[in-house]
């Protein structure tokens, strides 16, 4: 008997071209949406998305190297070496040298950069709070998955290695 089941036990989903192309327009005011607060922020310092994003995975794995902070962020050295000088400039980063090995460099949030890094995440959050809770706890569930099968594979398993870090 067919249960509407694909090869593997997932459900078919069949979606016009139009319902694909809101869930584009959706996900970009989305994103808009929720980089408008942070980027007050960090208009108000004269930062971009860039340090936002260098400092909440520095939070998130402190005492991350350099080289692991370039693979998660998928930039170039010299990009990221632009917006470490700054934020270490700046006194929100510091950069020590390697216990194991005197070449690396450990990435580590100051208490200024805590609280700036603390600001972004805290409004990101709140939009975020927000949205579940008006969505409800299977919409979260699906949001996640959508997101997560978005991913490359090789971003996804290291999104699952962050998110296991956590728990």
């Amino acid at each position: 008997m067919n249960d509407g089941r694909a090869p593997g036990g997932q459900a078919l989903l069949f979606l016009t071209d139009e319902q694909l192309r809101k869930g584009i327009e959706a996900m970009f005011f989305a994103y808009r949406g929720f980089t408008a607060d942070p980027d007050r922020i960090l208009d108000e310092r004269g930062y971009g998305r860039a340090h936002h994003r260098a400092v909440h995975f520095i939070s998130r794995t402190s005492g991350t190297t350099v080289n692991n902070l370039l693979s998660i962020l998928g930039v170039t050295k010299q990009s990221l070496n632009r917006v470490l000088r700054t934020l270490i400039e700046d006194g929100l980063v510091e950069s020590r040298v390697g216990k194991r090995d005197k070449r690396e460099r450990n990435l580590f949030l100051t208490d200024a950069g805590e609280e700036l890094e603390r600001a972004l995440s805290d409004a990101q959050r709140e939009r975020m709070k927000a949205a579940y809770r008006e969505a409800g706890p299977e919409a979260v569930q699906g949001f996640r998955a959508v997101l997560e099968a978005m991913m490359d594979p090789e971003l996804r398993r290291r999104f699952n290695r962050l998110k296991d870090d956590v728990s």
